[in-house]
């Protein structure tokens, strides 16, 4: 008994001596670390710069925060819930509409949209993007039909490029777009409003439910596959209207032209004629005076008539009368050939022609 009650003793007083039971410093360090990140992590708010931060107490939107950075909210007491804040995209399912001459067309469509108030957001839809898409669907489609209702088939298929300005020659049909107040000449210039502007115009207010529809563009415009081949055809004509139009007018102006052409050689020929002829008698009145003041002359007067008479010969002589020269004594080719001052009765120059010797010989 006395030895168990020494080994007790010893025991004790060797637990007491290292102090096993108690806690180091950098132990409570380590946990006031942990303790601190815990914390940390749970009341942290890091706001993105494409998303809007509502902290909510007790289902209840307390603060919103739409600016990125880093902001706290109470842990257990306060949630966090997210939404986008940037331009969103819905693609709308296909749907068959009627225009107002009453042909069937499919719209191939998408929106573009953004949340402008998340709390108004959140209260309306539940701030689900499904809810907000499905009203966005409707007033969409509304919208659509309602437009193209209002619009023939026609101007729905040149309004779907935008606004442009065209002429009454640039219209597929002579009836399009034209009404009262319209001028309906050919060169009348049309203003042709785009299919996206007159959709927006047709569009409800939906800023009521904290989002903004920000476009509706129009993807595809496609027809029913009854009708595709019917309306092909009535297309291929009406281009074919507008080719032959095209056609008669640039011949019309071809004409034109061509007849100001000739016109402009008319003048252009009468002007040189008028030049010609003047020069032509110019060039006569000259040589007139040349002639008058060779004649003047007796020497200069005796050296014209040798030649003048020479040419007389060679055209008598390559005439259709042969190769006979027949010349009376009074010829002045006769005083050319015999001499001036020759008293003959007759004068008879026979030139042979050497072409038959040359003949005979070979």
């Amino acid at each position: 008994m006395e030895e168990k009650t020494i080994k007790n003793k010893d025991v004790t007083k060797n637990t007491n001596d290292t102090g096993g039971f108690r806690s180091r410093p950098s132990d409570w360090l380590l946990l006031l670390i942990i303790v601190g990140l815990i914390i940390f992590v749970s009341t942290a708010v890091i706001t993105r710069q494409d998303e809007y931060t509502m902290i909510l107490q007790f289902r209840r939107i307390v603060r919103v925060i739409d600016k990125p950075g880093l902001n706290f909210r109470i842990p257990f007491i306060q949630t966090v819930e997210k939404r986008e804040n940037k331009i969103l995209v819905y693609d709308l399912s296909r749907s068959d509409v009627i225009t107002s001459d009453k042909k069937a067309m499919i719209v191939d469509s998408y929106v573009l949209w953004r949340i402008t108030d998340p709390v108004r957001y959140y209260q309306t839809l539940s701030g689900l993007r499904v809810n907000a898409e499905g009203r966005i669907d409707t007033v969409v489609y509304n919208a659509i039909k309602n437009t193209i209702s209002s619009m023939t088939q026609d101007e729905v298929i040149v309004s779907r490029d935008g606004t442009v300005t065209v002429t009454q020659l640039d219209l597929i049909s002579e009836s399009l777009f034209l009404d009262s107040e319209q001028d309906a000449s050919p060169g009348s210039v049309i203003k042709i409003m785009s299919l996206t502007d007159e959709i927006s115009a047709n569009l409800i207010e939906v800023g009521d439910y904290g989002i903004e529809i920000i476009t509706v563009e129009v993807k595809a415009l496609d027809l029913p596959d009854s009708n595709k081949e019917a309306v092909y055809n009535r297309m291929i004509s009406e281009r074919e209207k507008v080719r032959t139009m095209y056609l008669s007018e640039g011949e019309s102006l071809a004409q034109m032209i061509r007849n100001q052409a000739d016109m402009d050689v008319s003048v252009m020929l009468a002007g040189a004629r008028t030049e010609a002829a003047k020069i032509i008698a110019d060039a006569e009145t000259e040589y007139m005076r040349i002639l008058s003041t060779a004649y003047n002359d007796a020497e200069r007067s005796e050296f014209y008539e040798f030649v003048r008479s020479l040419e007389a010969a060679k055209i008598a002589y390559d005439s259709e009368h042969g190769s006979i020269l027949l010349l009376g004594a009074d010829s002045p080719l006769a005083r050319v050939f015999y001499g001036f001052g020759h008293e003959a009765d007759t004068a008879v120059l026979a030139v042979a022609d050497p072409l038959p010797e040359l003949a005979a010989e070979e």
